[in-house]
This record gives C-alpha cells, structure tokens and sequence, in this order.
C-alpha cells in the first residue's frame, strides 16, 4: 500500500501504474491456478508434452515449441492446447520466459528482446533433442510476437519454418486506450518500464516496438498465421495484429465461426476452433475446414 503522506504529484502516476498492471494481469493472466502447475507439468510430462524422448513422425516431421503470453507460464497456458496436439502426433514442447527476480508462475514480465534470446536457447535445446532441423512455433499474445524478434534480429528464420500467432501484438497495442493515458501521468511510464519492463515494451509506439517494426514484418523462408478475434480487449485495436507481407495468413476468428465469442484469453487458453486452426497451420497439406463444429473435433 502507498504511503498516504507521499505528495499527491507522486501518489497519482504509481495509481495510474497500478491501474494499468490490474488491467493487464486481469486480461492476460492464464484461468487456470498457477499453484497446481507442478503437478499439472508432471502429468504434461507423461502424456508426451515436454518428453525430450520424443522424436517427430514423418506425417510431424517438426517439433511444436509452444510460447506463453504475458503472465502465463509453460504449463497454465497450455493444459488445453499441448494435449490437443500431443493426441494428433506431434511432439510437443513449451518453456518459461521473461522471469522477473522473486516473481514465481506469472512470466513474460522481463525485457522483450531478453525474452527472444531464452526462446532461442529454447529452441536449440528442443532441436538437439529431436534431432529435428527446424521447429513450428505457436504463441499466444506476447508469445506470437516475441518470436518475431527472435526470427528477425537473432537468427531464428533458419530453425523455423513456421510462426503461429494467437492474439499477437505485433505491433503494440493500446490496451482499450489506456496507454495513452501514461503521459499526462509524469513518472508513470519510468515506473512500468522499471517494474515490469515486458509490459512497457508491448505498448504501441515503445522504443522496442519501433525497433520490432523497422524491418518488414516478415522474414523470407518462414510460414506466418495469425489468429485474432474481434473481442480483443487487451491487444487493440485487434486489425494490429496482423502481418503483411510473402507467406502469411491472417485469420479472423469469427469469419471461421461467427458465434464464436472467444475474447483476448479464451483464443489461447481453450478455443478448440482456433486450436483447429492451429492445426492447420501447422499442416496445410491436411487442413480441413474450420467452423463452429471444429470445437467437437
């Protein structure tokens, strides 16, 4: 709690701050408890999700590295997607990033570009154990924007053949407006930046965007897909999040399924219809049509 005696100068950007991460760790936190990932990642564990013994069949020839958004982590992010794709074959890994010092279960937090150089070490590691020279990756929020940091300016394009994105800011987001308040608060962008620089480096026109932006979206070689929903809360507006350029698809999810009222979460936490879709972006040589039956599929 704030000392009620700082001067109210002081007291209103910290407000402004920690209105701005409520409303971030309401969005993006994943639903599930993070106290029960332990015994949630052994049981992964034993269903083929992060089992380093797994080798890529000829119809999977790739390992699916799965990257969790802001506040998530390995397991809580992926209690639904992982076993979804562990049943139709593929080997399935997923890791923690952005680990704030003292900050357990709730990850993405640290600097985004610091975040891209652990995916990298991330995919190394799942390449040697695999044996696989290439990976797919799939990402919700943060993480199907991050890894285009980790493709473009780290060298990942040529051990990735393809990047799916659920809800990806790929171009900041404005979070409903909110962001735009940070600078009639003096002080309050220092603070977030200080406090949880992942957040800060994820608001529309931040100097880690501007840099994520200053090359063409895409990079030659790799496959893009991005899956957005219209009821986006968090990454705003949600047209930013799609990608231009060779190789990329942008999908809508309520052009697959206008019933579908999947919001900023739902689409990378339980939505069986993006998970389809996933799927087929994974493997378009055997995609079949989304719609609403896909959730039964």
């Amino acid at each position: 709690m704030l000392p009620w005696n700082l001067p109210v100068r002081t007291r209103r950007p910290r407000r402004t701050l920690t209105a701005l991460l409520l409303a971030f760790a309401a969005f993006a936190a994943p639903t599930a408890a993070a106290a029960a990932a332990p015994a949630a990642e052994a049981a992964a564990t034993s269903r083929g999700w992060n089992d380093y013994s797994c080798k890529p069949s000829a119809a999977h020839p790739r390992p699916v590295v799965l990257v969790h958004g802001t506040f998530g982590n390995s397991v809580d992010n992926w209690l639904v997607l992982a076993p979804y794709l562990v049943n139709r074959g593929y080997c399935v890994f997923s890791l923690d990033y952005g680990q704030l010092p003292g900050v357990p279960f709730f990850h993405g937090l640290g600097p985004v570009d610091k975040s891209a150089g652990q995916l990298g070490v991330f995919v190394d590691k799942v390449l040697a154990a695999t044996g696989a020279p290439k990976a797919d990756l799939v990402g919700h929020s943060q993480g199907g924007m991050m890894p285009n940091y980790y493709l473009k300016f780290l060298g990942g394009a040529a051990k990735v053949n393809a990047l799916v994105g659920l809800a990806p800011d790929n171009h900041g987001t404005t979070l409903l407006g909110l962001t735009r308040l940070l600078p009639h608060f003096p002080g309050a962008e220092d603070l977030l930046s200080a406090a949880t620089p992942g957040l800060a480096d994820q608001i529309a026109g931040s100097a880690f965007m501007t840099r994520l932006n200053s090359v063409p979206d895409t990079v030659p070689g790799v496959r893009y897909t991005v899956i957005a929903t219209r009821y986006d809360e968090v990454v705003t507006p949600y047209r930013t999040q799609y990608l231009d350029g060779p190789g990329v698809r942008n999908v809508l999810l309520q052009d697959l399924c206008a019933v579908d009222l999947s919001e900023h979460v739902a689409i990378g936490t339980v939505d069986r219809i993006a998970f389809h879709e996933v799927e087929n972006a994974l493997d378009p040589a055997r995609a079949t049509p989304t719609n609403c039956l896909s959730v039964i599929g």
